[in-house]
């Protein structure tokens, strides 16, 4: 029993000596090209959720690679910045451009709440 024990551990350790060192010059194990980020971002229209939530990022060896997700950040990044300063433009045209106390969305500036109007303003006293 000795002897069988023996003689396979002596097999296995040559099949894995020659499997790691290789029997020629070809590898084992050749090298795999790194995943690239194929960028399903629309560079035509602005970016939506479902662009978002369609995105896969590569996975590197330590998790994902960190220039793709920069990549993607700034460009998310950047069309979110574009939609912040559309968003401010379209509401300061809606509202005017005096910097009043009556000019925002506030609770008192809201749709039905203009000074003088029959809903809050000060005529309404008896």
């Amino acid at each position: 029993m000795f002897w069988f024990l023996l003689i396979t551990m002596v097999v296995v350790v040559a099949a894995v000596t020659l499997a790691v060192v290789g029997g020629g010059d070809s590898e084992v194990l050749p090298d795999v090209a790194p995943e690239q980020l194929v960028d399903p971002l629309p560079v035509t229209r602005p970016v939506d959720r479902a662009d978002v939530e369609a995105l896969r990022l590569p996975v590197a060896a330590r998790g994902y690679r960190m220039a793709d997700v920069d990549d993607v950040l700034v460009r998310l990044g950047a069309e979110l910045a574009e939609r912040d300063a559309r968003i401010a433009e379209l509401e300061e045209a809606l509202t005017g451009t005096g910097d009043g106390p009556g000019s925002g969305f506030g609770p008192a500036s809201g749709p039905g709440h203009a000074p003088g109007s029959a809903s809050g303003g000060e005529d309404d006293r008896p």
